[in-house]
């Protein structure tokens, strides 16, 4: 299907993982809140606390998906992972998670053997500092979470503008 500019429409959509309330853990959300104030055509935003069979509903039905989360491997604060779930199996222990049952990479994982991954699944992770309660995201996460929305900004505008 072809809309009046000739660009195939794709259901595209960012889905925030985290909890705003445990400091590093609300990266995700605060990704979606940057691209709500830079209202970016064409991309549905959802927020997720990250329970499994949740996002595997979430993204059900899109063509691309971006998923923000925070990760907790050890390396320095404010790190980005870009993966693509397609190309990469994720590893259970990568990514933060005190509010769900089981993590991010484990629901990606499951969706992958039921065949219920989106055809573009694009994760984008960033390196917590601080995961203890409280509302304020560390600077380096904060600096770490305009510059993924920036790039999941440039990354939708080639998607549906074939650039």
């Amino acid at each position: 299907m072809s809309d009046a500019g000739g660009t195939e429409s794709r259901r595209v959509m960012c889905i925030g993982v985290g909890n705003l309330f445990r400091r590093d853990d609300g990266a995700g959300p605060a990704v979606l809140e940057q691209l709500r104030q830079r209202h970016v055509p064409g991309l549905q935003l959802l927020e997720s606390s990250g329970e499994g069979a949740t996002l595997i509903t979430l993204w059900a039905g899109g063509d691309h998906v971006f998923l923000v989360d925070a990760a907790c491997s050890g390396r320095d604060p404010g790190t980005i992972y870009r993966i693509d779930a397609q190309e990469n199996t994720l590893q259970p222990d990568f990514f933060y998670y005190s509010t769900h049952a089981f993590s991010v990479a484990e629901a990606v994982e499951l969706a992958r053997a039921l065949d219920e991954l989106p055809p573009r699944l694009i994760i984008y992770a960033v390196e917590g500092a601080d995961f203890g309660m409280g509302a304020a995201l560390s600077a380096p996460v904060q600096a770490a979470v305009a510059r993924v929305a920036d790039a999941i900004v440039r990354e939708v505008d080639a998607l549906l503008h074939g650039q």
